[in-house]
Formats: C-alpha cells, sequence, structure tokens
C-alpha cells in the first residue's frame, strides 16, 4: 500500500468513525423528522450500493484469490451498469446520511472529509482499472457513470427502451 493510500486510510478511518460516534452523540429525535426520515433512507440505499457488488463480483468476475475483488474480467453487469464505484458511493450516502440524521456542523463536517476521501481514492481506482483491463474499461468509463447513480439509471432505462440493453 503507497503512503498516499495509507494516509487516506488513516484519515478515512478517523473522519468516518469520529462521523458516526459524533453521530450517535449529537442525535436529536426533536429535529425535524423529514430530514431524519430522509437521512435513514439515504442510508438504507447505501445498503444497496455496498453489499450488491460483493455478490456481483464473486458470480460475474471471475474471482482468483481469496477477496471478492480479485477479479480477472471486467464486470460491467448488475450494480455496476448504474455506477462504477458502488462501494465508494455506498461511503458517501452514508456519510449524507448521518449529516441528515443529525443536521449537525460536526456530522457534516466529519461526513465531507470522508466524502472528498472516498472521491479521491475512485481516481486510484480508475488508474489501476485501466492498467488492468485497457480499451474495454475505458469504453465501460464512457458508459457508465463514476458516481452519479441518478444518471447511470437514466442511462439504463433509456437504454432499455431503445432496446439497446
Amino acid at each position: 500500500m503507497s503512503r498516499k493510500m495509507t494516509f487516506y486510510s488513516i484519515l478515512l478511518t478517523i473522519t468516518g468513525g469520529g462521523q458516526m460516534l459524533a453521530a450517535w452523540l449529537l442525535y436529536d429525535p426533536g429535529a425535524n423528522s423529514s430530514i431524519i426520515n430522509l437521512g435513514w433512507v439515504v442510508i438504507f440505499l447505501s445498503a444497496i450500493f455496498g453489499w450488491l457488488p460483493i455478490f456481483t463480483f464473486r458470480s460475474r468476475g471471475k474471482v482468483k484469490g481469496k477477496s471478492y475483488v480479485d477479479t480477472t474480467a471486467l464486470v460491467d453487469s448488475g450494480i455496476y451498469r448504474i455506477v462504477r464505484h458502488p462501494q465508494y458511493l455506498a461511503g458517501i450516502l452514508i456519510n449524507i446520511g448521518l449529516s441528515l440524521i443529525t443536521t449537525h456542523w460536526l456530522v457534516v463536517l466529519s461526513g465531507a472529509i470522508s466524502w472528498l476521501i472516498y472521491f479521491q481514492n475512485t481516481y486510484s481506482e480508475e488508474e489501476k482499472n485501466l492498467e488492468k483491463f485497457g480499451d474495454a474499461y475505458r469504453n465501460y468509463q464512457q458508459r457508465v457513470p463514476r458516481l452519479n447513480f441518478i444518471l447511470g439509471l437514466i442511462r439504463l432505462l433509456t437504454t432499455r427502451e431503445n432496446g439497446d440493453g
């Protein structure tokens, strides 16, 4: 692991863990229930983007190794037809959800730092995937958004309506 990745991992542990602890300590059940409920919906959505890649990689990634991320085939189906980095998106959605649930500045600030780290990590993953899969990954980048799941869903639905999917 590079020094940069080690630094990001430590910072993400501190900010992500800090955000969760702060959200637990600073939760105000008397706050706006609509915003709190929206936060829970966002966290539920994060679970979908966090867990589906595990099953998708195991079933379609020709995994060689102990970890489900040790794929030998480019996976561009299932959740990977919607976004290229669903697990980073899951982390970002958790940060947003916790911020909505508490609406405290400390939770929002630590979540924003975590969000930026997740976003930055997608660039490192893109470089690795370009080295590993080459032009097939470049083509995939053109078809599927990095993290924008709303655009990904629109593209998926549009291609299905046009008979392309």
